[in-house]
């Protein structure tokens, strides 16, 4: 029997034959399990190994040696060592260090590391036939048009027979019968390497002060983290770039971490154009068969640069240089399911245990990482100006109080006549709302009733483009019924614009324009992404009307007007970030406008022109909104003041549920440094069909937060139908 065990001393030595070994395995399992070494077999902690786990077989990785069995235990013996490169200190210390700050089990943090179990098995050998030798006299006419299809291009048993309309039979019957030979397997071809010497854009004073930091950084071979901050345009990329550079002329692995890799196409062509080739990409969108190779090429050692998502950080890097996080501000870095991590906070942990440089980039930096700066944990490069000469946009706030758009449509006058010109110049225009779908509420006109998802506490969402109602949170759909099931009345509103109705607007006021809709629903691919872009870059689109996918890092010559059609949207709704993360996102959409030599203007339409964001970006001091939000915060003893953690209960059965969280409630932790509240209702208190009750946790920054939950949370039996999810450092409070 294989038998649980949790000690890890991060050993490097050789086991040797007949020793113990204890594996950890990427499943939700509390510790790595004992497992005996067969006699011949030599092992060392890191190594993909083969195991016997219940009645199956497993793939984990040998975490330490042991000297002393446990007792009364017959182990199991270790299968078989998998031929892939093992994972080194480095890389296992990040695994534990990652499972105990989240407090998740180490398994479902490996399962991360390990994400293409194929790529650790031998690669499958595609045989691929031609004809051999002398064609007979006699054939019938399926195997002649095989021998013809072959004769033109080799090809597998599958691939000639469909080729030649055929049953793949009678090309597997034909290789039997000496009529086919099976040619030699050619070698994966290696990824082209990107040419660090190709002479990069000139720099300007400022970035190549920042450019020469990075770069000497990068050389020592040791732990800094940097914040290069600049405003949009400024030019960052092609600065981290010669970081990036410096990493693969030192041998070693760069890492960078975009938000939005399924819009990254306007990225990955600069990068060719520095470097000449592309880096490898990581994403969801990538079929399995490219990512079993990249997976196997990046735990060779074998590519230097990888571009991806957040889940690229957990990737097998034996020889890791340097790590980027592009807009390290933006949320999508926090992982919202399984592992609960911040990548941001995850890429300065991994650089230190692989005695590496990170940088973190944004025009709009977090609170939290300002912070770091000011208590010199991270070094601040600038970049004040936007690169080339443009200036940056000029930024009007539209007071919708005094100037209204007509009743039922979502566009001021002052807007509409800002379009106008803009589109008689010759010039284009981008929409900005950060809301999908054509109106966020339908309601029943006589009753009031309102399309609500059954599975979640929220309201269904409706999608002129599908016809249908979406839930944005469980994927439930519905078609809006002819009648309303309370009163049976027929008239039904569709109640505020998404970007679906806004740009049905646009495109009745300006007939003769382009339009075009920017959203995560209507680019469901990274293909489609980029026919986009280049349409917009071609100017082939007029007016773009997007969600916040248009509103990060893209350049586009032309566009110099931005309107935001509801700039107070992200101010609402109880969240302690939420004027923070509206003024990082307007900022990012402004940044869009002007980017070339034609100037930009932005409008904002707003109830609340004299808010703190709204002064903030028309006055462009930005430095007045960031004392004024960090006072706020420390007066409230918030992060990056304090430290908060959620727990979240949740469950099919709603009174299980709360009688979890009032057991949980009776042994709540009472110490100096932490306040618990809750607990109480979480903002959805149904999600996917679960009831859900949260706990939130406020701590001092000094306090062993994850142990004294850890104490509480294993004080307190929890039926196995309630779930209960620890979330560190959390970004949403839904």
């Amino acid at each position: 029997m294989a038998h649980p065990h949790s000690s890890n001393d991060g050993s490097t030595g050789m086991i040797m034959t007949g020793a113990i070994v204890t594996v950890l395995l990427p499943l939700r399992l509390p510790a790595p399990y004992h497992y005996a070494v067969a006699p011949g077999v030599t092992l060392v902690p890191g190594d993909i190994v083969r195991v016997p786990f219940g009645k199956r077989a497993e793939i984990g990785v040998v975490w330490e040696s042991e000297t002393i069995p446990p007792d009364g235990i017959a182990l199991k013996t270790v299968a078989e060592r998998l031929s892939v490169p093992p994972l080194n200190v480095d890389q296992r210390r990040f695994v534990d260090w990652v499972a105990a700050y989240t407090l998740t089990p180490a398994g479902m943090v490996l399962k991360m590391v390990l994400a293409v179990p194929e790529a650790c098995e031998p690669p499958r050998r595609v045989v691929r036939y031609a004809p051999a030798g002398r064609r007979p006299d006699k054939l019938t006419a399926a195997r002649t048009r095989v021998l013809d299809e072959a004769a033109k291009e080799p090809g597998t048993a599958t691939d000639l027979a469909e080729r030649a309309g055929v049953g793949a039979g009678v090309a597997r019957a034909m290789a039997q019968a000496g009529l086919l030979e099976a040619l030699p397997a050619a070698p994966e071809p290696l990824l082209p390497a990107p040419d660090p010497a190709r002479p990069g854009p000139t720099l300007s004073a400022a970035q190549q002060a920042a450019a020469d930091a990075l770069r000497t950084a990068v050389a020592e071979h040791a732990y800094s983290a940097f914040l290069l901050e600049g405003v949009t345009g400024s030019g960052k990329t092609e600065v981290y770039f010669e970081a990036v550079a410096e990493a693969i002329r030192q041998g070693r692995q760069a890492v960078v971490l975009l938000p939005e890799i399924a819009l990254s196409a306007q990225w990955l062509a600069r990068f060719v154009q520095r470097f000449g080739e592309k880096p490898v990409v990581w994403h969801s969108e990538i079929g399995l068969a490219e990512k079993r190779r990249a997976w196997r090429a990046i735990a060779d050692g074998a590519v230097p640069v990888v571009v991806g998502a957040r889940s690229a950080l957990f990737l097998p890097y034996p020889k890791l240089g340097l790590i980027v996080v592009d807009e390290e501000h933006d949320t999508s870095y926090k992982q919202e399911e399984g592992v609960l991590y911040n990548a941001r906070d995850m890429a300065v942990v991994r650089a230190h245990l692989a005695r590496a440089p990170v940088v973190l980039a944004s025009a709009t930096p977090s609170l939290e990482t300002l912070a770091n700066v000011r208590e010199g944990r991270y070094r601040a490069l600038d970049l004040p100006e936007r690169h080339g000469g443009a200036e940056l946009p000029a930024i009007d706030v539209i007071d919708m109080r005094a100037n209204p758009p007509e009743r039922g449509e979502w566009l001021a006058p002052a807007l509409r006549a800002a379009i106008a010109d803009t589109l008689a110049a010759g010039e284009q225009a981008l929409l900005f709302l950060n809301r999908r779908g054509y109106a966020p509420l339908t309601l029943c006109r006589t009753c009031g009733h309102r399309m609500q998802c059954p599975n979640c506490s929220t309201w269904l969402v409706e999608h002129r483009s599908t016809r249908a109602h979406h839930c944005h949170h469980c994927g439930h759909t519905v078609m809006l019924p002819p009648a309303c099931p309370a009163c049976g009345g027929v008239h039904w509103a569709a109640c505020g614009p998404g970007v679906e109705r806004v740009a049905e607007e646009a495109t009745r006021l300006f007939p003769q324009a382009r339009v075009a809709l920017a959203a995560s629903d209507t680019l469901t691919t990274p293909k489609m992404a980029e026919a986009l872009i280049a349409d917009i870059i071609e100017r082939r689109i007029d007016i773009v009307v997007g969600t916040q996918v248009v509103a990060k890092g893209h350049h586009f010559p032309a566009l110099t007007l931005v309107g935001v059609v509801d700039a107070d949207l992200g101010l609402s709704g109880g969240d302690l970030r939420a004027a923070e993360r509206t003024f990082q996102v307007l900022s990012q959409v402004a940044g869009r406008a002007g980017r070339a030599e034609r100037p930009g203007r932005v409008l904002l339409q707003t109830y609340q022109p004299d808010h703190a964001v709204m002064r903030a970006l028309t006055s462009g001091r930005r430095e007045d909104f960031l004392a004024a939000e960090t006072g706020a915060r420390a007066s409230a003893h918030m992060p990056p003041y304090a430290r908060l953690a959620a727990v979240v209960l949740s469950g099919p059965d709603e009174t299980k549920v709360e009688r979890a969280a009032r057991a949980l409630s009776a042994k709540v932790p009472h110490q100096a440094g932490l306040t618990v509240l809750g607990p109480a209702p979480a903002p959805l208190a149904l999600l996917r069909g679960r009831h859900r009750r949260r706990f939130l946790i406020r701590a001092e920054r000094d306090l062993a937060l994850q142990a004294v939950l850890r104490r509480w949370l294993e004080d307190v039996r929890v039926p196995s139908s309630v779930d209960v999810r620890v979330d560190i450092d959390p970004v949403s409070f839904l």
